[in-house]
């Protein structure tokens, strides 16, 4: 597998920019409007713009698109691969587009962090209902259709991948500190977070070249997630929208955990979705990182051809959790709404989304193709033959849902900047959960 174009900061933001310039000069649609059918054969085609965000292969369209625009002349699917940071860069400038009703694709992905805002601006968004997927709700789990549904009842987005847990992990660098390589044993070593921090040390006391973890910021997610599970599915905000991060134990918890492998010295103080983190998952930074399904992708992705069968799952500790994914949306704005509602339908269709968990391992929404035979029962090559679909599809239907808050994303921002600076040393460990509670505050207006 190819690694992908990665994009920091200013790469991202020229390419932002780019795309808004070329909707501004000629609308959303990238070819004239015509008052033509699209299937007409004196038309030209009609190009739907797919914005995404993430790193590695991203949201696994590559084969999909190409299959795709193969069976259909009259309508062609671009992917715009935008940036690899959804709170930091993409979301903020969508938000910017869709209030501006100009500069959005034709369909825009969404991340589980926004879809709490997107939710409250139904005027943002094409009603499903017109191009008839309101008839799509029972291909997906409860709480994924109605993270699609505005408040005024719209249907504007289908799920795309949802985020069941595991741990991924070098085995050659866990051969070099001695320690086991098989994904069974190593699932083994730590039922517990705790006991997870103790392999750390027997790790880092042999192997000084590289460190236990990635960074702070994934493995807090991962244990935030577990925590907010138990401590009624909600993490920064609470049903009414009102900010909690100070009185939930989920977050102080996780918190708490970031606070003591960064400490204990466990971490490449890397954070997720940069470019230094992703050349670090190539050149072996680090051992292990917190895995949900659709990170796969990102890992074969960033690590590339080299890094293939040096890579392994395992079970996570704390048992499970539920990362969850993202949606597609069409934009008010598309000038080729139809289509576009074409495009997201077979994005999101079960075969459509069990071919990209085979290919790429992003675990499917759609729940039939949960069910298809070839999900259940998928290996990852690049993970070592690892079992996927063992791992992910048979616990998908117990996944339950966190509740994220209209400004999820602003907040989830703000707090992981302390935490990577807890990380790196620009925010004191004595200082730091206050000003994490001070910045949440801020974050949420």
């Amino acid at each position: 597998m190819m690694i992908s174009k990665r994009r920091g900061g200013l790469a991202a933001a020229s390419v932002l920019a780019a795309a808004a310039l070329t909707v501004a000069s000629c609308g959303s649609g990238s070819t004239p409007e015509s008052s033509a059918p699209a299937s007409s054969a004196a038309a030209e085609p009609v190009t739907i713009r797919v914005q995404t965000f993430g790193g590695g292969t991203n949201f696994g369209y590559k084969n999909a698109i190409a299959k795709w625009n193969a069976e259909h002349k009259d309508i062609q699917i671009k992917e715009e691969h935008l940036t690899d940071q959804f709170e930091q860069q993409y979301w903020p400038q969508m938000i910017q587009w869709l209030q501006a009703g100009n500069g959005a694709g034709d369909v825009v992905g969404i991340d589980e962090g926004g879809m709490g805002l997107a939710k409250a601006h139904p005027e943002w968004w094409a009603d499903l209902k017109e191009y008839g997927l309101e008839s799509r709700k029972a291909d997906f789990p409860a709480w994924k259709w109605e993270n699609g549904v505005s408040t005024d009842g719209k249907v504007f987005g289908l799920g795309t991948d949802i985020g069941g847990m595991s741990l991924c992990y070098r085995t050659d660098l866990f051969k070099k500190a001695g320690l086991p390589t098989d994904r069974d044993k190593v699932s083994a070593l730590w039922p517990t977070w705790d006991e997870f921090m103790k392999v750390g040390q027997q790790f880092q006391s042999k192997v000084k070249d590289s460190k236990w973890a990635d960074g702070t910021n994934t493995l807090y997610q991962v244990l935030l997630y577990q925590e907010a599970a138990k401590n009624g599915g909600v993490s920064y905000f609470d049903q009414s929208n009102k900010l909690i991060v100070d009185t939930n134990p989920a977050v102080k918890t996780a918190f708490d955990f970031a606070s003591k492998m960064s400490q204990q010295g466990l971490t490449a103080k890397l954070r997720n979705f940069t470019d230094e983190w992703a050349a670090g998952t190539q050149k072996g930074a680090f051992a292990t990182l917190g895995c949900p399904s659709w990170m796969l992708g990102v890992v074969s992705g960033n690590a590339g051809d080299a890094g293939k069968g040096k890579w392994d799952v395992a079970a996570v500790p704390g048992g499970g959790g539920n990362w969850g994914g993202s949606w597609l949306a069409v934009p008010k704005q598309s000038k080729h709404p139809k289509e576009a509602a074409m495009v997201a339908d077979y994005l999101t269709q079960a075969e459509t989304e069990a071919s990209i968990f085979t290919d790429f391992g992003n675990m499917p929404s759609n729940t039939k193709a949960q069910q298809d035979p070839a999900v259940q029962g998928a290996k990852n090559e690049f993970f070592n033959d690892a079992p996927i679909g063992d791992v992910f599809a048979k616990s998908a239907a117990s996944l339950q849902p966190v509740f994220l808050g209209v400004k999820h994303a602003q907040v989830k921002n703000a707090i992981e900047s302390v935490i990577q600076g807890m990380d790196d040393g620009s925010v004191p460990h004595d200082k730091a959960w206050q000003q994490l509670i001070d910045d949440a505050v801020k974050a949420a207006g």
